[in-house]
């Protein structure tokens, strides 16, 4: 592993991992929602790379790209109230919210009300979705190798709009990407979400439910592949004991690049868009944007707005520059 201090005195490695795991959010996002789509499953089977029509983000990259401004105004140490005015600025202005998540629209509309967090988070019907783990990942990259830092900012954020694994979902993948910042192993970033994780949550056991069938399978992808879909199947996709153990299984199964890794996420089906965002969040962060496509970079530079009108035309390069900045 490396050192915080080696990201401080190194801006250049810094800028690196924060654009790695920044853009790897936005690209596993864009080619998890492309790649479930019956029109590519159908021309591809297994879709390897992006196509050569348009890119477009969804909630997953712009409520992130939420996230990063929200650290960015508050230069690393935001309040509650400092997500809360975020939220009311951009979000709750809104009629209404294109590919937005239940959990996203049911805490604005809190917010709307005066329920503010954890309230606002508490009183969602949707409160274990993985609304909150698909957008943290900027948390991760300003608490580089601090999990303690990372789980705190995390629960502020999450609380908003999420309670219980809803908030335990987005701890976990804000302690990876920390721990993917200063080059944690797999094995210690996963160790690392598990340690944020309540040893009697659903989310615990799906986890480690997970990891037991890929032990079992002695990290055989194809024998784990159908076993992990279908030990983890539940009626709504979108819920963290799924999605967020789906993407910790792909992560340990596809490691050794950022790719390949991507592509695996991406082709997991069911909430591939969050799956692809999280992978690719934190193999970004991991192995830097130096080891990413550059196409695929620029391919998802730019976010369409797609969800958040604000974020169209956001660039990911700068927001991920005054990330890397905040890293002291």
């Amino acid at each position: 592993m490396i050192s915080r201090k080696e990201l401080i005195d190194n801006k250049e490695l810094a800028y690196d991992k924060a654009l790695g795991a920044l853009a790897g959010l936005a690209i596993g996002d864009s080619f998890g929602d492309a790649s479930r789509k019956p029109e590519n499953q159908l021309l591809y089977g297994i879709t390897t790379d992006f196509n050569e029509g348009a890119s477009w983000s969804t909630d997953d990259t712009e409520f992130g790209l939420l996230t990063a401004t929200t650290l960015i105004k508050a230069q690393g140490n935001p309040t509650a109230q400092d997500f809360v005015d975020a939220w009311l600025e951009h979000v709750a202005v809104q009629d209404d919210f294109p590919r937005g998540g239940a959990s996203e629209i049911e805490g604005a509309r809190n917010l709307k009300r005066g329920i503010l967090p954890p309230y606002s988070g508490m009183y969602n019907s949707y409160y274990n979705s993985d609304g909150s783990a698909m957008r943290i990942s900027p948390i991760g990259i300003i608490c580089a190798g601090d999990v303690k830092k990372a789980c705190e900012l995390a629960e502020i954020d999450a609380s908003l709009s999420h309670y219980r694994e809803g908030i335990w979902g987005a701890q976990a993948v804000a302690a990876a990407v920390a721990t993917a910042m200063v080059d944690g192993t797999i094995d210690e970033i996963i160790e690392a979400a598990l340690s944020v994780i309540p040893k009697d949550s659903w989310l615990y056991y799906t986890m480690n439910k997970t990891f037991e069938i890929i032990d079992e399978q002695e990290g055989d992808f194809f024998k784990s592949w159908m076993l992990i879909h279908d030990e983890l199947w539940t009626s709504y996709k979108a819920v963290v004991p799924e999605a967020i153990a789906s993407a910790f299984g792909v992560l340990k199964l596809v490691n050794k690049d950022f790719k390949t890794g991507v592509i695996a996420a991406g082709n997991f089906g069911r909430d591939a868009d969050t799956i692809g965002a999280i992978v690719g969040a934190i193999l970004g962060a991991k192995y830097g944007a130096s080891n990413i496509p550059e196409r695929w970079l620029e391919k998802t530079r730019y976010p369409s707005g797609t969800c958040l009108s604000f974020t169209k035309g956001l660039d990911v390069k700068e927001l991920s520059r005054s990330l890397a900045e905040l890293i002291k």
